[in-house]
């Protein structure tokens, strides 16, 4: 699943002024554009955005912190593979279920 950054905006709560200025200081995170130029986040992007979210707002890092807890997380994410993709893939359903649900209100 793929989502636009009005879509990230919406289940996340972060600007996308914030979204666009973290593209520019976290390295591996640059949701590619399609061919109107407007941004395509996988669920890659989507996980790094939740995790920015926490560390920056809860735990209260510093962008260059979160920019290091970023680095080292992806290189412990490769260690354990396996369970990262179960839950990417449980967290992909849910928010299929959400935008379902959502459609069904209007």
């Amino acid at each position: 699943m793929t989502y636009s950054i009005g879509e990230v905006e919406e289940l996340t709560g972060i600007k996308q002024n914030i979204l666009r200025y973290w593209e520019t200081v976290i390295p591996g995170f640059a949701p590619r554009k399609d061919l109107g130029g407007r941004r395509v986040y996988t669920e890659r992007d989507f996980e790094i955005v939740l995790r920015l979210k926490h560390l920056i707002y809860e735990r209260k890092f510093t962008i260059e912190g979160a920019r290091k807890e970023i680095l080292h997380e992806s290189q412990a994410y490769e260690n354990n593979a396996e369970a990262m993709n179960a839950i990417r893939e449980l967290r992909t359903e849910l928010t299929q279920l959400y935008f379902e649900i959502k459609k069904g209100r209007k």
